[in-house]
């Protein structure tokens, strides 16, 4: 396959990434640490708090994956953040 009939998607070895997916990257890791800043700062439960910090956990694995993804799940869960609905403590 010569290189330009190379898919669009597959970029060639070395070629730098692209600005877009490294502003994205730092959106990300810059809001994900503002939330975990929150969730150390809320006055829950223990439990409470080790819920919301694992979401978060879940979410940076996630970004590891699917940055688009990690990027709607965070958005989803400041907006919750936001509007104080919690996730329940987990059951003993």
């Amino acid at each position: 396959m010569s290189p330009t009939d190379r898919p669009v998607s597959e970029p060639d070895p070395g070629e730098p990434v692209e600005a877009d997916l490294v502003e994205l990257y730092a959106l990300v890791a810059a809001r994900l640490k503002e939330a975990h800043a929150r969730v150390r700062a809320l006055d829950v439960s223990e439990p409470t708090r080790a819920a919301l910090t694992r979401s978060l956990l879940l979410v940076t694995e996630a970004a590891k994956r699917d940055l688009p993804e990690a990027a709607r799940r965070l958005a989803r869960f400041t907006d919750e953040l936001d509007s104080g609905s919690l996730p329940l403590a987990p059951k003993p």
